[in-house]
Formats: structure tokens, C-alpha cells, sequence
């Protein structure tokens, strides 16, 4: 890596199932760590019908709401609900798990948040488990 690059804010995780997905973000995320969240997952849907997905947030420092209205975001959060079966979400900010329990009931995907201390039982509830990274 060059000095003046920056790590992704969004790392795909390994998981021990072909069709159980997940995330690590971490910073402040900007458009380019959305889009490439959303093509990782678009690739998911050519090789499966139905994922489960968990989204780990840690470090949280911030969203660049403009992403959010990106025409290419839209798309993909259309998207995705039509291929998630159950997304975990850990971590975060205390206005995530308030966010998810208010928007859960208008999408048919299951949703749910978990503290950064229920780690364990986030990756139980998607039946799944990460594996080892890269030593």
C-alpha cells in the first residue's frame, strides 16, 4: 500500500457456509466503501438465491449520507432485500440498534441487532462462523 492510500472501511469476512456472508466496517464510509459493499454483494446473488448476511461495525466514524442517495445504492439496497434472508447486525452506535428495530417490520428480510459483546450469538443466529483470516 502507498503511504497516501487508506484501507477499505469495508472488508469482506470468510464464512464457513457458500451462502452466509459478512462485513467488517470500520471509520468513517464514504460512496466508494458502499458501492463496493454492494458489488461484493452482487456477486453473491449471481452465485445464491437467498444469503444471510451479519455486518459488524467497529470504530464507527461517521457515513457520507450522500451515498446513501447514489443511484447505484439504491439499486443495490433494492436489491438486496430480495436475497437476504437474515441480516445480523453488531455493533455500531447506539442509534443502530434503534434504527434496525424501527425499519425491520417494512422489510421482509429477518433482522437483527446484536451489541459488539453478542458477537457469538450473532454469527449462532445466522448459523455460521467466520473463518480464520490471514495470518
Amino acid at each position: 500500500m502507498l503511504i497516501n492510500e487508506t484501507p477499505p472501511h469495508v472488508r469482506r469476512i470468510d464464512t464457513d457456509r457458500e451462502d452466509a456472508y459478512a462485513f467488517e466496517i470500520t471509520g468513517h464510509i464514504t460512496t466508494a466503501d458502499v458501492e463496493n459493499m454492494y458489488g461484493l454483494l452482487e456477486g453473491a446473488y449471481e452465485l445464491h438465491e437467498r444469503i444471510d448476511l451479519i455486518v459488524t461495525i467497529r470504530d464507527y466514524e461517521g457515513f457520507d449520507w450522500s451515498a446513501a442517495w447514489k443511484d447505484r445504492v439504491m439499486f443495490g439496497k433494492t436489491r438486496a432485500f430480495e436475497h437476504i434472508r437474515k441480516c445480523a447486525v453488531v455493533g455500531g452506535p447506539g442509534w443502530v440498534g434503534t434504527a434496525v428495530a424501527l425499519f425491520r417490520p417494512f422489510f421482509s428480510v429477518e433482522m437483527k441487532h446484536f451489541e459488539a459483546t453478542e458477537m457469538d450469538a450473532a454469527w449462532a443466529w445466522i448459523d455460521a462462523n467466520p473463518l480464520p483470516g490471514p495470518a
